[in-house]
């Protein structure tokens, strides 16, 4: 029998997501609360891989289990043993051929910058921030040069194991609300720190270090080392992953601002 598993997380407190020495990351504790409800050694398989300080509220993942439990153990009773920064949203029987990670049509990202002079306590290891004012319109005509399939050879870590750089960007809208920045972006996948790639580099036209002109430069270019620096982990949220509707997967809890 295979499960799938709609599970949000707060990752300031986790080494990741991917299982490493010393069972810090969320995958540890999701696979072990799951094999004590199963009486069972379970692994767990993810739609996106996310880094140390990565947020999530729309991961999916699926693992397969030769015990039969009610959907309510997979949810109330996986969350009785999780720590109280992961939980599961829900749970949903699906047949052998779905893939958590191969199944997944686009994933959606959102990256949460407070724009102000003073550092957030609050918030802290929640968003990110930049203390210098950030030019709205200018990072939103940088954004447009990454639109539609490029190779992202430049916004990629060095140490990223993906076979290809070419990546299908769908979207990338930046709205200011209040004092924060919003970025949102939807792929048919991202590259390792793809996403926090291009913010670095967006922040930097909207600091007005350089033209959003440059951004069409840097991607053509493909050298990472012309993009800017990796942007910090904490304002990073994995928000949704679309599937074929006919696995009618539930949909994540919607993602909303602090107030």
């Amino acid at each position: 029998m295979r499960i799938a598993l709609g599970v949000e997380y707060n990752g300031s407190g986790f080494c990741g997501w991917q299982t490493q020495p010393g069972a810090g990351a969320v995958q540890d504790r999701i696979e072990a609360a799951c094999g004590q409800i199963a009486q069972q050694t379970i692994k767990v398989v993810c739609a996106g891989r996310t880094d140390a300080g990565v947020h999530a509220v729309g991961q999916v993942v699926h693992f397969d289990t030769l015990v039969e439990r009610p959907l309510s153990a997979w949810v109330r009773g996986v969350n009785a043993l999780l720590p109280p920064m992961i939980a599961v949203n829900w749970a949903h029987p699906v047949t052998d051929d779905f893939h958590a990670r191969y199944s997944a049509l686009a994933r959606c990202y959102r990256y949460v910058v407070l724009n102000t002079a003073v550092r957030p306590a609050l918030e802290n290891a929640r968003i990110g921030w930049c203390h210098q004012p950030l030019a709205l319109e200018r990072m939103q005509l940088a954004a447009e040069y990454l639109i539609g399939e490029h190779d992202f050879t430049a916004f990629r870590a060095s140490h990223c194991q993906a076979k290809t750089p070419i990546r299908v960007l769908h979207h990338l809208r930046i709205e200011r609300t209040g004092p924060y920045v919003i970025f949102d972006l939807r792929a048919n996948a991202f590259l390792h720190h793809m996403v926090r790639n291009i913010i670095g580099s967006l922040i930097y036209v909207g600091m007005n270090k350089h033209p959003p002109q440059w951004l069409r430069q840097v991607l053509q270019d493909r050298q990472r080392a012309q993009a800017a620096p990796t942007f910090d982990a904490s304002g990073l949220y994995l928000t949704q992953v679309d599937y074929a509707e006919h696995w009618q997967l539930p949909n994540p809890r919607p993602f909303s601002l602090w107030p």
